[in-house]
């Protein structure tokens, strides 16, 4: 189910993003909006590459935007976000770049407008630490990676 009210989130277009759309949402039921480069790149097979979207966003405080890869570029070419999800913090006031790195054999070329990623705007829960000199007891203790199946 879709929030019923979308939050307002303020963006800045830079003087480089004039004329290149906003992100959107592809679908009605999409999670993430398409954010696309405001740069023309190749990024080599094992390369990264910060691209440039041209914008510059005023999250609300409480929240986050999340960038994500786009499922058809890791299927397609092993490109993805290496640190999926990114996130773009609430006090972040700098252009929105999306870090891409190449898995795949090829270089990939992306071109001025081309979709690069999604943003998800997600709510921030802040944790309080509770420091304690034991915790308590689970079925699973302390059984570490692969602990729970084969």
């Amino acid at each position: 189910m879709l929030s019923p009210d979308p939050v307002p989130v303020r963006v800045r277009r830079l003087d480089t993003n004039p004329d290149l759309p906003l992100p959107a949402y592809a679908t009605a039921g999409a999670a993430g909006m398409d954010v696309v480069a405001a740069e023309t790149v190749t990024i080599a097979p094992g390369a990264r590459h910060a691209v440039a979207t041209g914008l510059a966003l005023a999250i609300p405080p409480g929240y986050e935007i999340q960038v994500r890869p786009r499922s058809g570029l890791a299927l397609k070419h092993g490109v993805t976000v290496p640190n999926t999800p990114g996130t773009i913090d609430s006090d972040y006031r700098g252009e929105l770049k999306v870090i891409l790195i190449n898995h795949g054999d090829a270089p990939f070329a992306i071109a001025r407008g081309d979709r690069v990623a999604q943003l998800v705007l997600a709510p921030v829960t802040r944790a309080h630490w509770l420091e304690a000199s034991e915790l308590d007891a689970t079925t699973r203790g302390e059984g570490g990676f692969g602990s729970t199946g084969v």
